[in-house]
């Protein structure tokens, strides 16, 4: 069932795997996309992969992560440099999909260039930004700026666009009741998501495809179903299952080993130049954090795909430790999602699915060191590290 043809919306996709949405590196400081950029999702277009979602784009620069390279679609200047991208995916029948998000709290003001805004004043405990709160007017701008970002995809030729509301990012921030304390109309915690896909079908049309991405959460079950069965409402025409915020990103993305030299080095909260002040993170902080972090598992979000499966027809795409191609046929045959999606894999094995095409039992060489994910904070653009963690070059 695999290599199925499926639907998301009015798409049809060749088969049910996605590259989930990967953060790059390869855009210039305005987000407006390079060579690299092109060429890395050139090779992608290539490799039978049922559909690709982007890494986020932000919509607005008050909404741009501290990432350095991230994608930007919050201007119709970068249609055509995106239409470059579009053009080659559907040269090669396949599918490309953006993913386009605000920060919100989780940034700096360095990055943003101006303030941080927050659904409340609370602080995020990872970023420590001091963040502004959203009045009535800058929420209905940050909607309008989603449904023109969306619109812009759109006419740079992407088949639909997923809004990031997973991952403690904006939209994360309205949905989650420890972070939401409004006493206004935003203070109901699925409204700004409402509004935001309301605005968005009303700029793009009803046939342009809207995603979806949420996060799960152990202790808050109630919440999650309380998400889909808003989203059900909304008829969104895809929901992938992710988990947990950038409050703690191992629980995201997990892996077999905490990368500590990484960490010491390149992490945007940890990093020091001091091999003094390394040494002693790693021997006194580090066994603290490693406490908090959820072990590797494989296809370790399903069972709230399964959950998200009982509440909605909607098509649920899972994301979280598939490695290989059974974990991913037994997860659809049974029914427990409709897609699966991949990162990590596809960092080390761009042609993963052409490999379980061939062999159903093959596993992928990614080996959840977890470099590539915290690697994001440095200058270099995303690849593989496992076997040489030496840094091979910089922008």
């Amino acid at each position: 069932m695999i290599f199925n043809q499926a639907k998301i919306g009015s798409i049809f996709l060749n088969n049910r795997i996605i590259r989930s949405a990967t953060f790059e590196g390869m855009c210039d400081e305005n987000g407006f996309p390079t060579d690299e950029y092109f060429q890395f999702y050139s090779n992608l277009s290539k490799q039978e992969i049922g559909a690709i979602i982007t890494g986020f784009a932000f919509i607005e620069q008050e909404g741009r992560a501290i990432h350095l390279g991230q994608a930007g679609i919050e201007n119709s200047e970068k249609i055509p440099h995106y239409k470059k991208v579009t053009d080659e995916f559907h040269k090669n029948d396949s599918k490309i999909f953006m993913q386009i998000a605000h920060t919100g709290r989780q940034t700096n003001s360095q990055s943003t260039k101006g303030y941080v805004w927050g659904v409340s004043s609370k602080k995020s405990p990872y970023f420590q930004s001091e963040p502004k709160v959203l009045n009535q007017g800058k929420i209905a701008g940050i909607i309008h700026n989603f449904a023109n970002s969306a619109f812009f995809a759109k006419e740079a030729g992407y088949d639909g666009i997923q809004l990031h509301a997973a991952h403690g990012y904006l939209i994360h921030q309205f949905l989650d009741p420890k972070i939401n304390n409004r006493l206004d109309l935003f203070g109901k915690r699925t409204e700004f998501l409402s509004h935001v896909i309301d605005k968005t079908r009303e700029k793009c049309g009803e046939d342009f495809p809207i995603l979806v991405k949420v996060s799960a959460d152990k202790n808050h079950v109630e919440e999650f179903r309380e998400l889909i069965t808003f989203l059900n409402t909304k008829k969104v025409d895809a929901i992938e299952i992710s988990y947990g915020t950038m409050e703690n990103a191992l629980n995201i993305f997990r892996g077999k080993r905490i990368p500590l030299d990484t960490i010491s080095r390149y992490n945007a909260k940890y990093k020091s130049e001091s091999e003094m002040h390394r040494w002693l993170w790693k021997k006194m902080a580090a066994p603290i954090l490693s406490k908090q972090v959820i072990k590797f598992s494989p296809a370790y979000n399903l069972e709230y795909a399964k959950i998200a499966k009982q509440l909605t027809e909607i098509p649920i795409i899972c994301v979280g430790g598939f490695r290989n191609g059974t974990e991913i046929s037994e997860a659809i045959i049974n029914k427990h999602t409709d897609f699966v999606s991949l990162c990590r894999p596809f960092i080390c094995e761009p042609n993963f699915v052409k490999k379980i095409k061939d062999d159903i039992n093959y596993q992928s060489k990614c080996v959840d060191c977890n470099i590539c994910a915290i690697m994001c904070d440095s200058e270099f653009e995303t690849r593989c590290y496992h076997g040489n963690e030496k840094i091979m070059r910089s922008k």
